[in-house]
């Protein structure tokens, strides 16, 4: 009789202990939940540092040079805007980093192309120089 009475009592406490962990485990669960759930704040910064970016690239007249990689920094920071207006927070996150890339990238070939051309330049130049050197040489 007195196995019996340790057993129901080893049983109320499984029942008890168990009891308590699925509550303290939904309560986790649901605060996981209600985290994964809470509004992720718009990315106003990203989107004004694209639009930054864009603003930079378009006053350096990079549409002269790499207008792909510029239309694509537009159409992302449109579409940012958009996913912000529909609560789509990390979309329009991901977007405006997007857009900021693309208008980095088309600085950076712009810079690149503005190089090359300014190098293509100075070769001729210095094939002016040595044509006028040689022909100096052979008239002395």
């Amino acid at each position: 009789m007195i196995r019996n009475i340790k057993y129901l009592h080893a049983r109320e406490f499984n029942h008890l202990f168990l009891s308590k962990i699925r509550t303290v485990g939904s309560a986790v669960i649901a605060a996981i939940v209600l985290a994964a759930c809470a509004s992720t704040p718009p990315p106003n910064s990203q989107i004004t540092a694209a639009e930054t970016a864009i603003a930079h690239a378009e006053q350096a007249q990079v549409a002269d040079y790499s207008s792909p990689e510029l239309v694509e920094a537009r159409k992302h920071l449109a579409a940012a805007k958009a996913e912000v207006a529909d609560k789509n927070m990390t979309t329009a996150a991901r977007l405006a980093q997007k857009a900021h890339l693309n208008a980095d990238l088309a600085m950076a070939q712009a810079a690149t192309a503005k190089a090359k051309e300014v190098n293509d330049e100075l070769q001729k130049g210095n094939s002016v120089i040595k044509q006028e050197l040689q022909r100096n040489q052979g008239a002395q």
